[in-house]
């Protein structure tokens, strides 16, 4: 089978899930110049950003650009972010491998299913899409074996390979100890093989990269990713309003940049919808009635994760959401200005949430991760 390279044409232009190609993609020249620059010449890559902002996207435009360069070339993609110790890591790898094959040639599919013949892998149509998706199952107690095919698998491939691990920062969450050093004992030995471990958490992601107790110290280059550049953004999505005869206010864009600081994924999901509803966006009201209709569909999802947090957390992302920044959450001005229950209790509220992904902290202070369930809690 041969790699489709031609952008498909979508109905709705703004996408918020995966990546269809260059004419959904916005910008990000620079960066993907740098990106390839830096694996091209054997320099591993460590991406950091929140989530959100566009990194997977940008990882899976990168790829596909070096594809058309080099049609030979494998690009995997492989995110952890569920994984919780080797053995689940082994897997996820190892499905990535076999399914970027499946979409080669006959012969490479038969060659990666043979090599790794014991992790009985599985090829079925996925229910919805309809495209060969793949399982493996890799027995536990040959784990580390696992790892160590995989590696030996890259390192033997005749092509260049670029290979892509989001999440990476899981890693340091596992149950066993040494995994970075495992990884790393590997990665060091194989040339051919070019990586972008790519993270949320960024202050562990430094960490780990940064820090000269750690394996994988100083061995990538280091790369964060911003928001989009906002009149660069604004000429993106003007021009497919334009397209059918439409238009969209600069200014109201500005007040929607604004209110997501950018982040791509919800800038999108509410162009996603004036999209759908409206042919010229002139008036911020538009913009606000798009946000309730979102808002309204995960309204249940919100609320379902409202009722397995404790009296006290719901308290205090309720207190942070109508702040919208809190530099000090343990202080007494804001513990007696929202009623919490005193600055331990506080302590391990505000720990439960971070560790859940509810509430992150940035240089100003903590704020809610999720930007969509921080406007709802604001509405409570």
């Amino acid at each position: 089978m041969k790699r489709k390279s031609k952008t498909k044409k979508l109905l709705n232009p703004f996408i918020y899930e995966g990546y269809e190609g260059s004419d959904y993609f916005c910008d990000r020249t620079e960066e993907t110049e740098k990106v390839i620059s830096n694996l091209k010449n054997g320099r591993n890559l460590t991406l950091v950003s929140p989530r959100k902002i566009g990194k997977t996207g940008l990882i899976k435009h990168t790829f596909q650009c070096i594809k058309e360069k080099d049609p030979d070339a494998v690009c995997i993609y492989a995110d952890i972010f569920h994984t919780h110790d080797q053995h689940d890591l082994a897997q996820t790898l190892g499905k990535a491998i076999i399914q970027e094959q499946m979409v080669g040639s006959k012969t490479a599919i038969n060659k990666v299913l043979s090599f790794f013949s014991m992790w009985r892998p599985v090829i079925s149509l996925d229910p919805i899409t309809g495209s060969p998706t793949v399982s493996v199952s890799i027995d536990r107690s040959q784990t580390e074996h696992t790892i160590d095919s995989i590696f030996k698998y890259l390192k033997n491939c005749e092509k260049e390979v670029y290979f892509a691990i989001d999440e990476f920062q899981t890693i340091a969450d596992y149950r066993e100890l040494g995994t970075e050093a495992l990884l790393r004992s590997h990665i060091q030995f194989i040339h051919n093989v070019h990586f972008i471990f790519s993270g949320s958490r960024q202050h562990l992601m430094y960490e780990m990269f940064g820090s000269p107790k750690r394996p994988f110290y100083q061995s990538t280059v280091m790369m964060s990713l911003e928001s989009l550049h906002e009149e660069i953004y604004y000429d993106f999505a003007n021009r497919f309003f334009v397209k059918r005869g439409g238009s969209f206010s600069q200014q109201v864009f500005h007040g929607l940049y604004r209110r997501f600081n950018g982040y791509t994924w919800y800038m999108q999901s509410v162009l996603n919808r004036l999209y759908e509803q409206e042919k010229r966006v002139t008036d911020e009201s538009q913009v606000r009635e798009a946000i309730r209709v979102i808002l309204a569909d995960k309204a249940d999802q919100y609320e379902t994760l409202m009722s397995f947090l404790s009296v006290n957390q719901q308290r205090l992302l309720k207190a942070i959401a109508d702040a919208g920044i809190v530099a000090q959450p343990q202080s007494n001005n804001f513990v007696r200005k929202y009623e919490l229950s005193g600055t331990s209790s506080v302590r391990k509220a505000l720990a439960a949430l971070v560790e859940k992904d509810l509430v992150y902290h940035i240089n100003e202070g903590f704020i809610i991760y999720d930007r969509f369930f921080d406007l709802w809690l604001k509405r409570l």
